[in-house]
């Protein structure tokens, strides 16, 4: 069996912010039981023992949520423990962890440390931004929070990289972010194109990041990113790496820029699992590590065909010029034709916007790095 990724909710939805946006709340919203607490110590167990005894090579497991830090250092403690207890084949273990920072203290970040733990921190933009669309539960403001939060990363020396949601401040104000990141010294930036609510009509939130503005973003991000790239000086970008890796005839490591998704196991609090952290609903899922083994719920994905749908993408799209480095995008924005049974991506303007722009030095790139 190749190696596993399991991303574990351990708090469900729960959470200690308030952010506008949140695409799990709204996933979690529509299924019948909209949170289910906390995992227990049983759940935990079932759930470490039926993956680690599978995997070979190598597993990784991601904590997510909801705010995975409402569950104390002690689980994380349980689980790192078990890890190690059903490690009978003695493979590779990894542990990261994404985070609001809300919650970090010099006692979380030592034992991120300690334990190797990556982080990913979530921040959205300069203060103004930020603080518009995270909050406390009661209204309040949270960008100095987690400002700090970076602070005690830094001081502890704990890898962590910075995740930015793309909304339509964000887009429209990257020049201003990006050398605010550069001064604060995140040397590794992702930026994740902000999730309308599943199953509703695209772009009609205040936040929501349109065709035309994702693309216009996209080719300022990567302006900036190219001018510090030619100096040496550039922030790992795992999206525009990924779109250069393409283009060198290499595989993209996220499932999104491959085009198809992939095989994950995404567990929630009550040992339940689903394919994917954005199809986390009741139709989905795919039984529960309290009751069935890893086989099984292999056997219910490929039953739903949850994998094989995402390979079809209308001729438009495959035929374009640009699939070679596109691929279709993620699942999660595309848009089925009932007539025929194929999906369209909802950001394929903003691509095309892209690339048209920007392909070339994206193919240069991959040459010269080809060459080395």
């Amino acid at each position: 069996m190749p190696p596993i990724t399991v991303l574990i909710k351990p708090a469900s939805n729960l959470c200690n912010m308030s952010c506008e946006y949140c695409f799990y709340c709204d996933e979690a919203s529509k299924r019948l039981q909209n949170s289910y607490g906390f995992m227990s110590e049983q759940t935990l167990k079932n759930t470490i023992r039926k993956t680690m005894l599978r995997a070979e090579g190598s597993i990784h497991y991601a904590f997510q949520g909801g705010e995975p830090t409402l569950c104390g250092i002690d689980f994380f403690e349980k689980a790192l423990a078990y890890q190690k207890q059903y490690n009978k084949n003695n493979i590779e273990v990894t542990n990261a962890l994404q985070t609001n920072g809300f919650a970090l203290t010099d006692e979380w970040c030592s034992f991120f440390k300690e334990n190797n733990f990556l982080i990913g921190l979530s921040v959205d933009g300069t203060r103004e931004i930020h603080d518009s669309y995270r909050h406390t539960k009661s209204g309040d403001d949270t960008f100095d929070r987690i400002i700090n939060s970076a602070k005690l990363l830094d001081k502890h020396k704990v890898d962590y990289n910075i995740l930015t949601v793309v909304t339509s401040k964000v887009a429209k104000n990257i020049s201003d972010i990006y050398r605010f990141y550069n001064k604060q010294g995140w040397k590794y930036q992702q930026y994740i194109a902000c999730l309308d609510p599943i199953n509703e009509v695209r772009g009609a939130k205040p936040y929501s990041l349109t065709p035309k503005v994702y693309g216009k973003f996209l080719i300022e991000l990567f302006d900036l990113w190219y001018k510090d790239y030619i100096n040496g000086k550039d922030p790992y970008n795992r999206q525009f790496i990924n779109y250069i890796n393409l283009a060198g005839g290499y595989m993209a490591e996220s499932c999104e820029q491959r085009g198809v998704c992939g095989i994950q196991t995404v567990v929630e609090a009550d040992g339940s699992v689903y394919p994917c952290d954005f199809y986390a609903m009741d139709e989905y899922r795919l039984g529960n590590f309290n009751e069935n083994n890893l086989s099984e719920i292999d056997k219910k994905r490929s039953e739903i065909c949850f994998i094989e749908r995402s390979f079809k993408l209308d001729s438009e799209c495959r035929e374009c010029k640009y699939y070679r480095v596109c691929r279709g995008g993620c699942q999660r924005n595309r848009d089925l034709d009932p007539d025929t049974g194929l999906y369209s991506n909802y950001f394929c303007e903003a691509y095309k916007i892209f690339f048209d722009a920007c392909y070339d030095k994206i193919i240069d790139i991959a040459e010269s790095l080809r060459q080395k």
